[in-house]
């Protein structure tokens, strides 16, 4: 029989049962506070108050990249996973207590638009991973940094600041930005230092980026604009010449925009002007020796001191190089000796040159060759108004179509040069600032028109028939050498005998001067007015046709007196 004595009671066995298993399941995802037992290996024993303690690994006790800072007695709080059985062991976690803990701050910190710690810990696609105190967020790429930077090491595993762009604690997502952080600082920054910075402040930056057109330089908080023209008072052709990125350099603000808060920058500034006294430096007509800095296609510039340059135009280059590349008389970085020809201070500009330096051929050769004087040379080029003929001194000299010959229209006369001919002429002038030499071919021999204008009109003159032509008789008049032309009608009194062809080349006739045209340097002359002429003068001396003498008999008187006289 039973003693019911003995029997324990319904909340007597809720009691033994709660001291044997106490309420364990209400801790089950709960974050709960633990104390640190032990240390085994590589797991922290963490006492809970349960019969069963809990392993959690060491490194979820440590920050990414950091050792873990943890040690016997230590109170932590943890996450309960699961609660096993009185011979089994609590199932928790250090990082999921931290993450509920976390979301709780920022959600909080999201509210209130406030930054957040964290530290970049990993690399995935479009961007990194960031611990926010135990949650994990994403960073875009686009986010890292106000520009694009290649390489993040340097950015992971260190604690630093970030803004929350969105979070969705449902799904686990955060979303965050490390350049909404330094755009902030960097307006206060910018703020701040525009009230401080005045144009003409001399300021140290850092070489940020550079481009074909100068150099963004940081001056700690804001960025200047250091212009390629403002580098160096020296020729600068790209700015990575002089500087380099991350570079401190000493700079002036030449300039402030406050509207677009604009800073322009200036290195050269710090430095002398080289152009200050220019004029007094490098007086005009003196000589100085420099540096081909760069050529162009109108010229080349020479380095005179680092600061100045000055400009030897192509024209300024060569007496006797025309039409030529500078390229092909003088090298970048070749020393030459140039002569100062024009200085303007305000335009901060040198006219230079070159060819003064050197003896100057053209007055050599008026020296050596005065007017008048017979030359011979190789036709070099032919125009179509005239030669072109190689001299000595490497000169050119210009024989014009009107002076290649006395007869023969230019056209003609040119027609029988060629390229590579030795043609002797005269020379006629020498005009050294323009750099020309004027000859004369036919001007070797006496001009024929000179001869044949003397005689007077009416005069007659024996003529060498050198054509026989349609129209009539080409002729060369006497020892003259002039050139002439009988029309048909001149050739005789009488039509019938007014044909050409009664006449041949070679023969001599005699005609009369019946006209000169100097300025078309012309002959009239005619057998007929000759004809005419000799009757006259034979009806005045043996009688007139009026008294009964026929022109027969006349004649016929005239010619009998003609051999009386012989």
């Amino acid at each position: 029989m039973t003693d019911t004595a003995t029997m324990p009671s319904l909340e007597d066995f809720e009691a033994l049962l709660n001291e044997t298993m106490p309420a364990e399941t209400g801790f089950e995802g709960q974050v709960v506070r633990g104390t640190v037992v032990a240390i085994e290996s590589d797991f922290a024993i963490i006492d809970i108050g349960l019969k069963a303690e809990g392993r959690i690994p060491l490194k979820e006790f440590a920050l990414p990249g950091q050792p873990p800072e943890i040690k016997t007695g230590d109170d932590v709080e943890v996450f309960v996973d699961r609660v096993e059985n009185a011979l089994g062991e609590a199932i928790l976690s250090r990082d999921k207590a931290r993450r509920e803990e976390a979301w709780g701050q920022l959600e909080t910190a999201f509210g209130g638009d406030a930054r957040v710690d964290g530290v970049i810990f990993g690399r995935v696609k479009g961007g990194f991973t960031v611990d926010l105190s135990g949650a994990v967020a994403f960073l875009p790429g686009s986010q890292v940094d106000i520009r694009p930077i290649r390489d993040v090491t340097p950015l992971m595993n260190i604690k630093q600041p970030f803004q929350i762009l969105k979070m969705d604690r449902r799904r686990g997502n955060i979303v965050v930005s490390r350049r909404a952080v330094l755009e902030e600082d960097r307006a206060e920054q910018r703020s701040e230092l525009m009230g401080k910075l005045k144009e003409g402040d001399n300021i140290d930056g850092v070489v940020k980026n550079i481009t074909d057109y100068g150099a963004f330089v940081d001056l700690g908080g804001i960025d200047g604009l250091l212009h390629v023209t403002d580098i160096s008072w020296k020729r600068v052709n790209h700015p990575s010449e002089i500087l380099t990125i991350g570079e401190t350099v000493a700079v002036q603000v030449v300039r402030i925009n406050p509207d677009t808060q604009r800073i322009s920058l200036g290195m050269k500034q710090l430095a002398d002007d080289p152009w200050a006294g220019i004029d007094a430096k490098y007086p005009l007509s003196a000589k100085f020796t420099g540096t081909v800095t760069n050529i162009t296609d109108y010229g080349a510039f020479v380095e005179l001191e680092s600061g100045v340059e000055g400009l030897v135009h192509v024209s300024e280059m060569s007496w006797v190089k025309k039409n030529v590349h500078p390229g092909k008389i003088v090298a970048t970085s070749q020393e030459v000796e140039v002569m100062v020809l024009e200085v303007d201070p305000s335009k901060r500009r040198i006219s230079l040159g070159l060819k003064q330096c050197g003896d100057n051929p053209w007055q050599a050769f008026a020296a050596k060759f005065p007017q008048n004087t017979e030359i011979e040379g190789e036709v070099k080029n032919i125009t179509e108004f005239g030669l072109f003929i190689g001299l000595d001194g490497d000169v050119d000299g210009m024989v014009h179509l009107s002076d290649l010959g006395w007869e023969k229209n230019g056209e003609e006369a040119i027609a029988e040069y060629k390229k590579g001919d030795m043609v002797k002429a005269l020379v006629l002038d020498v005009d050294i600032e323009k750099e020309r030499i004027s000859l004369g071919v036919k001007q070797l021999s006496s001009d024929p028109f000179k001869n044949v204008s003397a005689k007077k009109k009416g005069e007659t003159v024996t003529c060498l028939i050198t054509a026989v032509t349609e129209n009539g008789l080409e002729v060369e008049v006497g020892e003259t050498g002039a050139s002439a032309f009988i029309r048909r009608s001149d050739l005789s009194r009488d039509r019938g005998d007014q044909r050409p062809e009664r006449f041949a080349v070679g023969e001599k006739v005699d005609a009369l001067v019946t006209g000169m045209d100097r300025s078309s340097r012309k002959v009239n002359l005619s057998i007929k007015a000759l004809e005419i002429s000799e009757e006259k003068a034979a009806v005045e001396q043996y009688g007139s046709t009026d008294s009964g003498a026929s022109l027969g008999d006349i004649l016929g008187a005239a010619l009998e007196g003609a051999k009386d006289k012989e």
